[in-house]
């Protein structure tokens, strides 16, 4: 097997004081949370929004996407999986950590272990609860947040790169990454395939097609704004990320959580990807006006309400004629006690 390109084995801790410890995941978390919030807040604007409604539905969103993400991962690893050992009896992987064994780990520090899916629905339930109470619709929202979230989650998959989790298959790829003794899966145990054995970098296939999914969201808001749905964002991110989980997760191997021997991140995916071409058709079911806002690149006045046309003055074109000027008076044209407000009282001459 030819070494992997990326030969590092890097530490899951950026600094380590005692009981201190700061994480690589912790730190592109908190990078990925910016970014979403900074992209955000644009989007917001461009759809209408006060973009104080980013900051605002932040902690309650990011509570229950952290939540969400957890139970997710608790799911996932609730059953235990053995020590894996050589012939002579030495061990090559302890065994996995499962939390059927241990309750309290679920809400102990140190706390490691989130999943995305989990964490994705947190964050939509803290988005509908937020857009509920302040009687915003759900579905622009969702739009708006679409882009910085892709971009989010590609920053986030680093941190796999760090813990040394999310990869594929041995490969002989110039980019393939090393995984020490310890991160390995059963299938891949040491004394079989060494050190140096390159694997394929599932964390960097994602991040790569999500902040692709990211700037594929933002080109189609500016590009088919009069043809867009409300909505239509949202379900774009369904079929996007559901199919790219749906395809990278053929290339791992130990899965934990299955339904009828099917990965469920598989069936995850495949269903959101369904979802998000039925309600693109939906929204389509019969002809109506698309409820896009006007777009900044074209449309100084950002955050007018959909439909509702510029005036003269803000498009910065002159103001049209009077369809029906006054008539200039003629000289023999005198005023009289008796003129009015539109009315002209012409003498004639003798």
């Amino acid at each position: 097997m030819i070494p992997g390109l990326i030969n590092i084995t890097p530490g899951a801790d950026i600094l380590d004081l005692g009981p201190l410890h700061i994480g690589w995941y912790g730190v592109g978390y908190v990078l990925a949370i910016a970014v979403l919030v900074l992209v955000t807040q644009r989007q917001a604007i461009r759809y209408g929004f006060d973009p104080s409604h980013v900051t605002n539905a932040l902690i309650v969103t990011v509570i229950l996407a952290v939540i969400g993400g957890r139970l997710y991962h608790v799911i996932d690893q609730w059953g235990c999986a053995p020590a894996v050992t050589d012939a002579s009896g030495a061990i090559i992987r302890a065994a996995q950590l499962c939390y059927s064994q241990n309750l309290p780990a679920i809400v102990l520090p140190p706390y490691a272990g989130l999943g995305i899916y989990g964490g994705v629905a947190g964050a939509i339930l803290g988005i509908f609860y937020y857009t509920r109470r302040n009687r915003l619709p759900i579905w622009r929202a969702l739009d708006a947040v679409v882009p910085g979230a892709l971009f989010a989650q590609g920053i986030a998959r680093w941190g796999n790169f760090f813990n040394q989790e999310l990869y594929g298959p041995p490969t002989s790829a110039p980019w393939g990454i090393a995984i020490d003794c310890a991160h390995r899966v059963p299938s891949y145990p040491c004394p079989q395939f060494p050190i140096t054995t390159g694997f394929e970098p599932l964390f960097f296939y994602e991040s790569v097609l999500d902040i692709g999914g990211g700037l594929l969201a933002l080109w189609l808001v500016r590009r088919y704004a009069g043809r867009l749905r409300m909505g239509d964002i949202g379900s774009f991110w369904a079929i996007w990320y559901g199919s790219v989980r749906f395809v990278l997760e053929y290339m791992r191997q130990s899965y934990d959580w299955t339904i009828a021997g099917i990965p469920t991140a598989q069936l995850i995916g495949i269903g959101l990807a369904v979802f998000g071409v039925a309600t693109i058709l939906w929204r389509r079911r019969r002809p109506q006006p698309p409820e896009f806002p006007p777009s900044p690149a074209s449309d100084p006045i950002v955050g007018r309400e959909p439909g509702v046309a510029a005036s003269p003055a803000e498009d910065g074109a002159a103001p049209p004629p009077d369809p029906m000027p006054a008539p200039e008076p003629s000289v023999a044209a005198l005023p009289t006690p008796f003129h009015s407000q539109g009315q002209t009282t012409v003498a004639l001459g003798g």
